[in-house]
């Protein structure tokens, strides 16, 4: 019986487009996509983000500025602690030393003049005790003038005992006096010298944070501007990495959209059929059939082919 087999096939010019269409993708995808145009990068520091850490690790003006700050107030806080306690001794920071250097010339000077002016008044108070002299004239005067002088001595030794334990009493006190007025005046100054100490070390350490301010908000201003550079520059680096990117994968693109132009025109047109038919065997053909398929399986069966004359006759292997 006759075999009749009918195919639907495309349009010529579609099956033509079809043909083009896989050559060129087959060549397409043989060639590997070059990624390093359009590999990831990451924009370098700008100038002023490395001004910033430069900035930022020198010792000078960046964060560590203050430490030179911070020296001089532990210097001045240390000199302040040496000027606690009572101040006793000879040493730097005691009392002693800082007594008035001409305080003995001023005492001394003090002591010559009370010592002076006890000498004049010792005179006077002698003169006075003597009495005028001729007051009463002739040998009375001179028998009572006996008498007065021994009078007189015995006074005048007593007033000047007197005199002379008072006034060495009074030249002590006034030593004294000017001692104690030295010794306060000295402690009023140590303790002003800690007081400045103490001040010296907090306006150093005022201004060490204060220098530790500026540098940080310096610092915090160059890297902002900094990062504002860095970020304009990664979008220019992100923008041509999607350029390099679109103009690799523009290829599969093309191909793509001529791939679904071909696939629309393959189904919107309508084919075109085709019909073949496949004749019916001879009779002669059918009996060499059998035989052959019978020749087959005994020859499987027993290794031999008893039709293999006949085979090789018509020419059948």
């Amino acid at each position: 019986m006759a075999e009749t087999v009918q195919r639907t096939l495309p349009a010529q010019f579609i099956e033509d487009l079809g043909q083009d269409y896989g050559k060129q993708i087959a060549a397409l995808t043989s060639l590997p996509v070059d990624t390093t145009k359009f590999a990831p990068s990451v924009a370098a520091q700008d100038q002023l983000q490395t001004a910033a850490y430069n900035q930022a690790t020198d010792a000078a003006t960046g964060l560590g500025s203050f430490q030179p700050f911070l020296t001089k107030a532990a210097t001045a806080a240390d000199a302040a602690t040496g000027l606690t306690g009572t101040g006793a001794g000879t040493g730097a920071g005691s009392i002693q030393s800082y007594m008035s250097p001409y305080q003995s010339q001023v005492i001394d000077t003090a002591l010559s003049e009370f010592d002076r002016q006890a000498q004049s008044q010792k005179a006077s108070q002698s003169a006075q005790a003597l009495g005028i002299p001729g007051a009463f004239g002739g040998g009375r005067e001179g028998v009572l003038q006996a008498q007065y002088q021994s009078d007189s001595d015995r006074n005048r030794a007593a007033l000047q005992a007197q005199y002379q334990s008072d006034s060495d009493r009074n030249r002590a006190a006034l030593q004294a006096g000017y001692l104690q007025q030295g010794f306060q005046q000295a402690q009023a100054a140590r303790q002003q010298d800690f007081k400045n100490q103490q001040g010296i070390a907090t306006q150093q350490a005022t201004l060490g944070g204060g220098m530790q301010n500026l540098a940080q908000q310096q610092i915090k201003g160059l890297g902002s501007l900094g990062g504002i550079q860095q970020s304009q520059s990664q979008a220019v680096l992100d923008a041509q990495r999607q350029a390099n990117q679109t103009a690799a994968y523009e290829p599969y693109q093309r191909l793509g959209t001529y791939g679904s132009g071909v696939a629309q025109l393959i189904s919107g047109y309508p084919g075109q059929s085709q019909i073949t038919q496949t004749p019916n065997a001879s009779a002669l053909q059918t009996a060499l059939g059998v035989g052959t398929g019978l020749a087959g399986i005994y020859g499987g069966l027993t290794g031999n082919n008893p039709f293999k004359a006949v085979g090789s006759a018509l020419g059948i292997r």
